[in-house]
């Protein structure tokens, strides 16, 4: 049972604006702090020059205060500050002359009152060159209409992927196997089009786009055989699962709001989703080299003397091959951005 109440030492600093109050207490509960008619409250449980106990003291402001105190718990102390409301230098901390036996300047932020203004002045002197650094900065006229550009963009193309996620699935329950081999008759418009636009992502023009559009239009669209073999399923639901977390990332993103929900998805399902995908693509690859093979289609026959034909399907072999390479540079870069977005924090050493 506790013991009964006692007064914690209190340690007190000024600016023209703020009080500043440090309450010794360590591991301090239930914490009930008010400022009631100029006064402040103070009751709390915590550990201090008595040992664990209720801590409780009252102060009366020399001049107005804000009525509503700012307080932090930390693991040895306690900190509240207070606004004045006038910006002026205070003689002293209490209405009373005589300073309270538990009252002591805190030395380690204490100020005379021609340092505080120095102080002060400082601050608006750095605000002010702030101000006039930002000032020269050019402003991009286009800005907002960039940023408008970027949400539309990525959420068209959240909803068309959105729209291939859902119709495949709920293909998949009501036709089961069945729906596999006219995945392509049924989704292609949907997946043209948003292979298409992803076409206005420059930065991933060499990597994921080109190697999607290379399956899309050159091995899915030139050849009929391909367009009904079960691999177009998977190549098209682990294609349209990926993009329903990256692009509503980067639409939030555009507006400066991050959920960490979201994030934690968009860096976490390429794990899986990632290789799979490639996977998919590999055999979608390798099932059309035989037919490219016996059809002689995009082989390239050279004139005589040479009497040589460059077949499509030795280099969609070397693609293959690509492919795989392909798979593990990405994987560590997307490894590497994962940590960085998710990995634990690097703390600033003072």
């Amino acid at each position: 049972m506790a013991g009964p109440s006692l007064r914690p030492h209190v340690h007190w600093a000024q600016r023209h604006r703020e009080l500043y109050l440090r309450v010794e207490l360590s591991d301090v509960r239930n914490p009930d702090i008010t400022i009631t008619d100029n006064v402040l409250h103070f009751r709390a449980q915590g550990h201090g020059a008595k040992g664990d106990n209720i801590y409780e003291f009252q102060i009366e402001f020399l001049e107005p205060v804000e009525p509503k105190p700012v307080c932090r718990v930390t693991q040895r102390q306690l900190n509240i500050t207070v606004q004045k409301k006038e910006s002026n230098w205070w003689e002293r901390l209490t209405k009373q002359e005589k300073r309270p036996l538990f009252l002591a300047p805190d030395f380690d932020r204490w100020l005379d009152e021609s340092d505080a203004e120095m102080e002060l002045r400082e601050k608006e002197e750095e605000k002010i060159s702030k101000m006039k650094i930002e000032s020269r900065v050019p402003k991009d006229p286009f800005k907002h209409l960039k940023k408008g550009y970027l949400i539309m963009y990525n959420l068209v193309q959240f909803l068309g992927f959105s729209w291939i996620f859902v119709n495949m699935t709920v293909r998949l329950f009501i036709l089961g196997k069945d729906s596999f081999y006219d995945t392509f008759h049924t989704i292609s418009d949907m997946m043209y089009f948003c292979q298409t636009l992803a076409l206005m992502e420059v930065c991933e023009l060499t990597n994921r786009v080109f190697g999607r559009n290379f399956i899309l239009f050159v091995v899915l669209g030139s050849l009929e055989e391909m367009q009904s073999k079960a691999v177009v399923f998977f190549v098209f639901y682990f294609w349209s699962i990926i993009e329903l977390f990256r692009y509503p990332y980067y639409m939030l993103s555009c507006i400066g709001i991050e959920w960490k929900p979201l994030t934690w998805l968009r860096y976490t399902t390429w794990i899986p989703l990632y290789p799979l995908g490639g996977l998919a693509e590999a055999v979608c690859l390798i099932q059309s080299i035989p037919i490219f093979s016996e059809t002689g289609k995009f082989s390239l026959g050279l004139p005589n003397p040479l009497n040589v034909t460059i077949q499509f399907s030795f280099l969609l072999q070397l693609y293959l091959i690509a492919l795989f390479l392909g798979v593990f540079v990405n994987f560590r870069y997307l490894y590497k951005q994962r940590k960085q977005h998710l990995g634990p924090k690097k703390r600033k050493m003072k």
